[in-house]
């Protein structure tokens, strides 16, 4: 059965509808960040450009680094952007935007997200880089698809149990990052662990300012997590929905962060776009070595 228009819907030219794409402009290893204006810092240490465009907040430019063909994309903020950029990119790659029907060779694409986000743990300072060992949902967006096979019920249910989590709120989800792509990165330099990823900026994330928070102890509880030696070292909003939509859709990724603050004692980096560029140099090089 086709897919319908409804569903897959296409531009005038062919496209897919936010992201402005075709297949031949997306390359099989793609870099994701949130800031449209982080595409150029990345892509102007490319040793080519041959295609560009934007479409909303969704800029994507494909070019070359070290003899690698590579696209970088922004997805703006949040779990709803993933979710956008993650089906579309799967179906430039995997539907036959012609036929509108699946292929049944499929491709498994490379995601690697460079962000920025703050450390839980006092162990873990500014400056640093951290690789999420797993993305922890607790905005519920992944629940509208099929996750049994990706979830973790065992860590899960403990987290509930320690946050005293509240059963009218999405049940958390962990999914782990890809091992294969994870290994690239992996070095002394690179801290692990478990990525939180909240809804929102303010009230998601224990920020409070004019509205008081439904549960005010859930970021001490957050950071006091641990299960096995397992803990929770960062919140943000993409890595869980970026983990658990590879992992269904038969892709590999893996979520690096700048650590530009450490909210357990307070500090704030002295230079975070020094810590970004440095960041993206590390996964470049690792990315094409």
């Amino acid at each position: 059965m086709s897919i319908q228009q409804s569903e897959l819907i296409l531009n005038e030219n062919g496209s897919v509808y936010h992201l402005n794409l075709k297949p031949e402009n997306i390359a099989k290893d793609i870099i994701f960040v949130g800031d449209q204006d982080r595409v150029d810092k990345i892509t102007k240490l490319f040793d080519s450009i041959e295609f560009t465009t934007q479409k909303r907040e969704f800029k994507t430019t494909t070019g070359t680094y070290n003899n690698k063909r590579i696209s970088v994309i922004s997805t703006g903020i949040g779990p709803d952007n993933i979710d956008i950029v993650l089906n579309e990119l799967d179906a430039l790659v995997n539907i036959n935007l012609t036929t509108r029907k699946p292929k049944t060779e499929l491709t498994s694409l490379n995601i690697i997200r460079i962000g920025t986000s703050g450390s839980l743990q006092k162990s873990i300072p500014v400056n640093s880089f951290l690789m999420s060992s797993h993305g922890l949902d607790l905005n519920g967006m992944l629940h509208s698809y099929q996750i049994d096979a990706i979830s973790n019920k065992e860590i899960e249910n403990a987290f509930v149990k320690h946050t005293n989590w509240n059963p009218q709120k999405a049940h958390p989800i962990l999914i782990e990052n890809s091992k294969k792509l994870a290994q690239l990165f992996l070095s002394e330099k690179m801290f692990t662990g478990i990525t939180a990823t909240a809804g929102g900026f303010y009230g998601p994330q224990g920020r409070v300012l004019r509205l008081q928070l439904e549960n005010a102890q859930l970021n001490n509880k957050i950071d006091s997590f641990n299960f096995n030696g397992n803990i929770i070292t960062n919140l943000e909003m993409e890595t869980s929905a970026i983990y658990g939509l590879s992992k269904l859709l038969g892709h590999h990724a893996v979520s690096l962060n700048a650590i530009i603050a450490n909210r357990a004692n307070g500090t704030f980096s002295e230079n975070p776009k020094k810590v970004v560029e440095n960041l993206i140099e590390y996964a470049l090089l690792k990315l094409t070595s």
